[in-house]
């Protein structure tokens, strides 16, 4: 009674509210148990999460089972893995139910050197005990695919790769594996030996799921026979790269355009630490070419039909290709121009310098660091040239060679 009162009384009240108002604030904020409701969902979910990650590496699929649905553990266990987490950053709660959001690390045994991480959406629903479990995980927002979304995943492995495909028969997968075997050897001959000197190939079952896997509209990859991620950036050690494989475009290949194509994209992956921002694609993809193209016999008037077309039309380059003129979705012509460009570049620097020059160019221009600067030095400390003599030299190399 003695409290009502008080709350009746005019200059109590304003007191009253100012010391019960933040308490009351507090208990809401944080619940009984000191601490705020969400970060007692979150760290239940991420045990349970902890958990379903421990299982799978442990091949336990009672385990995994016991965590919610299991699809994941029959598409993943043929998968060699040396590492997988899971961290969870935020949970969207509603009842019963939750959506985590993680971040997913993992590893490959014998290939990565470094997590690949990928962002994740976790869906959760609580039971009768109050026990939490997972109901689906997919990838988060604008996050591509990983190839076990697509399915389960089959295994080849070959003496220098790792051949991972959903919806192919293991007899194809066999035939990548080959093609990427000879294509290693290949790329260090060329380019030296300080590389993992291994790949991973990843083969889906369409265009579409090659699109998915690199988070991207399948019309930027209509016609491409595969493409390297991670490619660029310069990360040393470069953790993880990843041929993806386009398995339409690849199928329309003949014997020797399969193997130029997987040496081509190898030596994306043995250079990678050496290519960053500084390294226009003209030098990436025309040494690339170059490396896919040595020692097979094509000559330049077979390897580029397109500037032969060009130059007999009177369309001389007046420069080195751009690298807006590698973007995939653009004009093919203009593309293949551009690969070809980039290739008769390399080409040139190994017939008048060498091809040890031709890799010393390489890494020189990706020691830089930044782009100003990087090409027009690389050519005067290894080559001994202008930008300007050099871009004069590749367009009478052209000529030369195409005309």
């Amino acid at each position: 009674m003695a409290g009502r009162r008080r709350a009746r009384g005019s200059r109590d009240v304003g007191l009253w509210r100012a010391l019960l108002s933040p308490v009351l604030l507090l208990v809401l904020l944080v619940g009984c148990g000191g601490r705020p409701a969400t970060d007692g969902v979150r760290a239940d979910v991420q045990r349970v999460l902890d958990r379903r990650a421990a299982a799978l590496l442990a091949h336990d699929a009672d385990a995994y089972a016991a965590t919610g649905r299991s699809t994941g553990y029959a598409r993943l266990r043929a998968v060699p893995l040396a590492g997988w987490s899971y961290r969870v950053t935020a949970v969207h709660r509603s009842g019963d139910t939750a959506t985590a959001d993680a971040e997913l690390s993992y590893r490959l045994t014998g290939h990565d050197r470094a997590p690949v991480t990928a962002d994740r959406s976790v869906r959760l629903a609580r039971d009768a005990d109050g026990r939490w479990t997972v109901t689906s995980e997919r990838p988060a927002g604008k996050a591509g695919e990983q190839l076990w979304d697509q399915g389960t995943v089959t295994v080849v492995r070959g003496a220098h790769s790792l051949v991972l495909g959903v919806g192919q028969s293991a007899a194809r997968l066999r035939d990548f594996a080959g093609l990427a075997d000879r294509a290693v050897p290949a790329v260090s001959e060329a380019w030296g030996t300080d590389w993992a000197r291994g790949v991973v190939l990843l083969v889906p079952g369409s265009l579409d799921g090659m699109a998915a896997l690199l988070g991207s509209p399948a019309s930027s990859y209509r016609g491409i026979a595969a493409v390297t991620t991670a490619e660029t950036g310069g990360a040393s050690p470069a953790p993880a790269d990843r041929v993806v494989v386009n398995p339409d475009a690849y199928g329309s290949l003949g014997p020797l355009g399969q193997q130029v194509v997987l040496t081509h994209e190898t030596t994306h992956v043995a250079t990678r630490a050496h290519t960053d921002a500084a390294t226009p694609l003209w030098l990436s993809e025309g040494y690339a070419d170059w490396v896919g193209y040595r020692g097979t016999g094509r000559t330049p008037r077979q390897v580029a039909p397109e500037l032969v077309g060009a130059l007999a039309a009177g369309e001389s380059p007046e420069d080195l290709p751009a690298d807006d003129d590698f973007g995939f979705a653009g004009d093919a012509d203009r593309l293949a121009r551009a690969y070809e460009g980039g290739w008769l570049a390399c080409r040139l620097i190994a017939d008048r310098w060498g091809e040890e020059r031709l890799e010393a160019f390489y890494r020189a221009v990706g020691a830089h660091g930044k782009r100003d600067g990087a090409v027009e030095g690389a050519l005067e400390s290894v080559l001994g040239t202008t930008t300007e003599d050099f871009t004069a030299a590749w367009r009478q190399y052209l000529h030369d060679e195409l005309g």
